[in-house]
């Protein structure tokens, strides 16, 4: 099967892999930047943009850490981020994944418009509002990542209405994804939440409203998945964990080397302070959760508004952006390392050229 390229909005993705949004640091300009180089489409994260090169961005730190969202969602960090992923990909398409859960996430948006992005994904949420922030930004593509049908049809309506316009494309991610899942803990293990049981209702819905491409997300490994959920009408795959593996991806070694070490049992859903299950690697950290031993929760970043200041970290037992912070710097007993239920299945480190040369052309 050859694979065609993809198109949202005005831009044309040569390969229809698109690499997910992976923070804190893990899709940064070196990723995004040598995935769109290489005829994908690199993901820039948003989040925890005051640490980037050793938090020169941050105006405030407390405890070393970046003071309120105005900090955490740097955006001088967003703009360097962006800038650099430039100078990798030239004039090749570049999307941020911006999530909707974040507090700030109207002036993030505007960052990155600013900042000269080409797409914006967003999901943690349902984005209904999210054409308002780019007004003025006609170009800039929005994709909404959604895990329903209803959730397509509810955002399709609203930004009919409202805006006049109409996502460019969707990501549907089903519940093997890594990080923050948008089931309950029940769901994700229930038959008819399984990605492959989605793409076809979704599909079906996104050619009501014109043919807006679908991209499929959550547990794609290699080739033959992405025939799969090609065969059952997505345009495109997104793919995070597999990124990981790669030279060019911006997380520390050790963040590398616990998913290299992770075997299939040590994949984990567990609680969050978002308010969602995330799928992450077993750690020091969740062990220390489990017995309520962890470290102690401040809420300096102020990152998500679910978390209601701290308020959800306590009950769950640690901060997420002092802990996805940590395992940026590749600190393996407090770092929260996120991971896709296939993340076992990685057992080596190779370029981003090889790794499309292999999705596209099979191992």
């Amino acid at each position: 099967m050859s694979f065609k390229s993809l198109k949202i909005g005005k831009y044309i993705i040569e390969k229809p892999i698109v690499q997910g949004g992976m923070g804190v640091g893990i899709s940064w300009d070196k990723l995004a930047g040598t995935v769109s180089k290489e005829g994908g489409l690199g993901v820039v994260s948003a989040v925890g943009t005051g640490y980037y090169e050793d938090k020169k961005y941050s105006q405030r730190l407390v405890s070393d850490r970046p003071l309120e969202a105005t900090n955490f969602y740097s955006k001088g960090g967003l703009t360097a981020i962006i800038e650099n992923a430039r100078k990798i990909c030239g004039d090749k398409p570049l999307a941020a994944n911006i999530l909707y859960a974040i507090n700030d996430y109207g002036r993030v948006v505007r960052d990155a418009c600013e900042a000269g992005i080409d797409i914006i994904i967003t999901g943690a949420g349902l984005p209904t509002n999210m054409p308002e922030f780019t007004e003025g930004y006609p170009d800039v593509a929005l994709v909404p990542i959604v895990s329903s049908p209803k959730a397509l049809t509810i955002i399709c309506k609203r930004w009919q209405k409202r805006y006049n316009r109409l996502p460019d494309a969707v990501v549907l991610e089903g519940p093997k994804s890594g990080g923050h899942q948008g089931f309950t803990y029940e769901q994700c293990m229930m038959e008819e939440y399984q990605l492959e049981n989605l793409i076809a209702p979704v599909v079906e819905e996104a050619a009501k409203w014109g043919d807006i491409p679908v991209i499929a997300a959550g547990g794609i490994w290699d080739k033959k998945d992405i025939e799969e959920v090609m065969a059952q009408g997505a345009k495109a795959v997104q793919m995070g964990t597999r990124f990981i593996g790669t030279f060019e991806c911006d997380a520390h070694e050790n963040l590398k080397k616990v998913l290299l070490g992770a075997k299939e049992e040590d994949i984990i859903l567990m609680k969050s302070p978002v308010g969602y299950p995330a799928r992450g690697v077993k750690s020091n950290l969740t062990e220390l959760v489990e017995k309520r031993e962890g470290p102690a929760i401040k809420c300096i970043s102020n990152c998500v508004a679910p978390c209601k200041r701290g308020e959800e970290a306590k009950q769950v037992g640690f901060c997420i952006a002092d802990r996805l912070s940590d395992a940026y710097y590749g600190n393996l007993e407090t770092g929260l390392f996120f991971s896709g239920s296939n993340g076992y299945k990685l057992n080596e480190i190779i370029s981003v050229k090889e790794l499309m040369q292999k999705l596209i052309e099979g191992e």
